[in-house]
C-alpha cells in the first residue's frame, strides 16, 4: 500500500524567514510555494533526496495562529491509489478525519487519519 515517505508538515510563524533558514543553513530547495485563503505552504527538498520533503505552512487566520502545541504537524505517506488506500484503512477499522478527499496544493488528491496516539497521518496520492 505505502510507496514512500513522502513528507514531513511543520507549522512556521513567517513563511520569508522558514525558508532563508532552511535554504541557507541547510541548503533545501524550495519546488512548490502557494497560497489558499486561510494557508501558505512550501515544499522543500534536498537535492540528494528529492522525493522526501519539508512542508512549511504559515495560517493567515487568526482562528487557526501558531501554535507551540504541533509544531510538527503531520507525517504523509505517498499512494499508488488513494481510493484502495481509504477502503483498506475502512477495512481496519481506521477512520479517516473527512469523508472528502480533497486535492493538493500541485493537482494530486489527500485525506488525513489518525495513527494509533492520534497523530495525524495523511495520504497522499500524486499527479500522474
Amino acid at each position: 500500500m505505502i510507496r514512500k515517505m513522502e513528507h514531513v508538515s511543520i507549522m512556521v510563524r513567517d513563511m520569508d524567514q522558514s525558508i532563508r533558514f532552511y535554504s541557507e543553513i541547510f541548503g533545501f530547495n524550495v519546488r512548490l510555494r502557494g497560497s489558499k485563503s486561510d494557508r501558505e505552504m512550501a515544499f522543500l527538498y534536498l537535492e540528494s533526496q528529492p522525493d522526501m520533503e519539508i512542508e512549511l505552512i504559515q495560517e493567515k487566520t487568526a482562528a487557526l495562529k501558531y501554535s507551540e502545541m504541533g509544531i510538527v504537524n503531520h507525517l504523509a505517506f505517498t499512494v499508488e491509489n488513494i481510493d484502495e488506500t481509504i477502503q483498506f484503512l475502512i477495512e481496519q477499522e481506521i477512520i479517516v478525519t473527512s469523508d472528502v478527499v480533497k486535492p493538493t496544493l500541485d493537482g494530486g488528491r489527500m485525506i488525513f487519519f489518525h495513527g494509533p496516539s492520534r497523530e495525524l497521518l495523511q495520504l497522499v496520492e500524486k499527479v500522474k
